[in-house]
C-alpha cells in the first residue's frame, strides 16, 4: 500500500500556492545576535519573538518587536541582528514574494 502516493496525486485547487518564508540560520549563515554584556553579567535571558517582513530577495524589509524578552538589551541586540539577516523568501506560484514570518531569537547562559 502507497498512502503517500494516493494522497500526493489530489488534484491541486486553483489558488496559486503559498510558503511561508523559511528560518534556517545555519543554512544561511545568518549570525547570532551579540550577547550583550551587562546583560550577561547580570543574567538576563528570555525569548524576543520579533516579526520580520522578508523582501522577495529575501531581505529583511522591516523588523519589529512582536513579543518582549523582558530585557530592553536583549530585545535591542535581537533586532539589530535579524536586520542584517538573510531569509529564503515565500513563494507563490514559483515567484518570490514578500512576507512576513515570526522570528524566536533565545538568549540563554547556560551551554
Amino acid at each position: 500500500a502507497k498512502p503517500a502516493a494516493t494522497s500526493a496525486n489530489k488534484p491541486v485547487t486553483a489558488a496559486p500556492s503559498f510558503h511561508s518564508p523559511s528560518f534556517n540560520a545555519s543554512y544561511l549563515d545568518n549570525p547570532a545576535p551579540n550577547y550583550p554584556p551587562v546583560s550577561r553579567r547580570l543574567g538576563e535571558q528570555g525569548k524576543v519573538l520579533l516579526r520580520v517582513q522578508v523582501a522577495a530577495d529575501g531581505t529583511a524589509d522591516s523588523v519589529t518587536l512582536q513579543t518582549s524578552s523582558g530585557s530592553s538589551r536583549l530585545d535591542q541586540a535581537a533586532l539589530a541582528a535579524v536586520k542584517k539577516w538573510r531569509f529564503v523568501p515565500a513563494k507563490r506560484g514559483g515567484q518570490a514574494v514578500s512576507a512576513s514570518v515570526v522570528v524566536p531569537v533565545s538568549f540563554s547562559l547556560e551551554g
